[in-house]
């Protein structure tokens, strides 16, 4: 949850990539918090016992919210969906104003990795910052099992994370003081 914190506010591609991760972590454990007490967050004994209940009510919410909002297989959390469409909307007012060209020209870059993703995938129904989200993730899992990854996939992963960084970055930027377009 402090991970979670910190990400939010600097870094809200990483953060949803977090969020992602966490869901899995959840799921992992069949949504079970005991479970993911005794096995996960028995790993953080070292925290002061604030920081810890903090955690703890943090996961006990997320594990609720998952049940509620059904995502217990499958899907993301409403609070992961917000994000992305605040994102999308963002990425929409920049790639479509005439102030922000740097911004537009590494969209036009990462455009046709966006394409054959989709191609290969199948799911056209997704958004663009959606595929680039997913592919970055399935990335991060590839690397978590050690499973190898081609040159070229790399070369795009490394295209996609320059992009979101530099949507996160105006991200930021439009937190502290709405950017105009």
């Amino acid at each position: 949850m402090l991970i979670a914190e910190k990400l939010r506010k600097s870094n809200i591609a990483e953060y949803l990539l977090y969020m992602w991760q966490v869901e899995d972590l959840l799921r992992a454990f069949g949504l079970d918090f005991d479970k993911l007490k005794a096995d996960y967050l028995s790993r953080f004994s070292g925290l002061a016992d604030d920081e810890c209940q903090r955690m703890e009510e943090w996961y006990r919410q997320l594990i609720d919210m998952m049940h509620r909002e059904g995502v217990t297989e499958r899907g993301h959390l409403q609070i992961c969906k917000n994000v992305l469409i605040n994102l999308s909307d963002l990425h929409h007012q920049l790639s479509t104003s005439d102030k922000y060209t740097y911004y537009q020209s590494a969209y036009m870059k990462v455009l046709p990795i966006v394409v054959t993703l989709r191609q290969k995938n199948g799911n056209r129904e997704e958004n663009e910052l959606e595929t680039c989200f997913n592919f970055l993730y399935g990335n991060l899992l590839l690397r978590l099992q050690k499973k190898p990854v081609t040159e070229s996939t790399q070369q795009a992963v490394e295209q996609v994370t320059t992009f979101l960084a530099m949507l996160s970055d105006y991200y930021q930027k439009d937190q502290v003081e709405p950017l105009e377009f």
